[in-house]
């Protein structure tokens, strides 16, 4: 299901990002009823089913997100479906895509149940105090193209390109502070500490904590002048970035290389829309550049016909 050009004039916009960590049964039948419930609803987005829940970003009217959301609730296994709401005035995407995969969140660690083992939840307004004790250790759970726009102060870095990356970076960490006790983790929206907490109750390790709701429910409910957070947030849309009150932020994507780029970042020698930025002008051939230049071409070409142009616009593109 691709987007009309009547519903790109819509004023607001829906944004919900959702999981839960639960044994679903019955996967294929549900992904089929949601293709139709979100195409009758003109819902669009992406939604990964798997055995072990569901988990998604979905945007459209609100009076359609809330129809699919009362739907998936209708599940005889959903409980406690985590979700975060938000706006804008952009359709942050014009595609439907719901997947069945092997996992809601690639972690590439099938030892890990995180319906029955998790860490425990710290809420936003307790967190800015459990993070600022001496017993406890601060980690950043994201990749490091979403840390380079922010993070909460004093968080380690594990500079990862991958959540697959993580379990190892994390065993590390602890077989090198053995003497570590408490950890808190964080991520975007909480499903992604909920896997990690969950690896690491696996492997013995007791005292791990989690933001519940993530960054986004921190962003959301601490007033900025009280927040410990610095930056803005990474979020898979196209948006790309969000702030306080989850208003939007100031990054783009470059197409290339998929990094964020900070508006005072377009006027570099380097930037070119929809070619390169600073962090790939160098490794990008000049043969790509052409390639990528005549799509940007096509790209323009199109917006000034009032078209459509459906791949990923390097403007405001995402990262899955």
């Amino acid at each position: 299901m691709t987007i009309s050009d009547s519903q790109l004039n819509k004023a607001k916009w829906k944004i919900v990002t959702l999981y839960q960590f639960v044994k679903l049964k019955n996967i294929t039948k549900k992904k089929k009823d949601l293709e139709v419930i979100c195409k009758n609803q003109n819902v669009f987005g992406t939604l990964i089913l798997a055995n072990e829940g569901i988990n998604g970003t979905i945007t459209g009217e609100a009076k359609s997100i809330e129809f699919v959301i009362n739907e998936i609730r209708k599940w005889p296994e959903i409980t406690r479906l985590e979700i975060k709401y938000s706006s804008s005035n952009t359709l942050n995407f014009k595609r439907l895509k719901i997947k069945q995969k092997k996992e809601i969140v690639t972690m590439g660690k099938n030892e890990v149940d995180a319906t029955s083992l998790k860490g425990e939840y710290v809420s936003p307004q307790d967190w800015n105090a459990f993070i600022k004790r001496d017993d406890v250790v601060l980690i950043d759970a994201r990749n490091k193209y979403e840390t380079m726009i922010g993070q909460f102060k004093d968080a380690i870095d594990p500079q990862t390109e991958t959540f697959t990356e993580f379990p190892e970076w994390i065993s590390d960490f602890i077989n090198l502070n053995p003497d570590t006790k408490k950890i808190a983790m964080y991520c975007t929206g909480g499903i992604r500490c909920e896997k990690a907490s969950s690896y690491l109750k696996s492997k013995g390790i007791q005292e791990i904590y989690q933001l519940q709701g993530g960054i986004l429910k921190y962003l959301e409910e601490i007033p900025e002048d009280e927040s410990l957070w610095e930056g803005e947030c990474f979020v898979f849309d196209q948006r790309v970035s969000v702030k306080h009150e989850l208003s939007e932020g100031n990054y783009s994507l470059c197409f290339s290389c998929q990094f964020p780029v900070a508006d005072h970042e377009l006027g570099s020698l380097f930037y070119e829309e929809g070619v390169t930025c600073d962090n790939c002008y160098d490794s990008i051939t000049e043969e790509q550049k052409e390639t990528r230049r005549e799509r940007q071409k096509q790209i323009l070409l199109a917006r000034a016909r009032g078209e459509i142009h459906l791949g990923r616009d390097p403007k405001k593109s995402k990262r899955l």
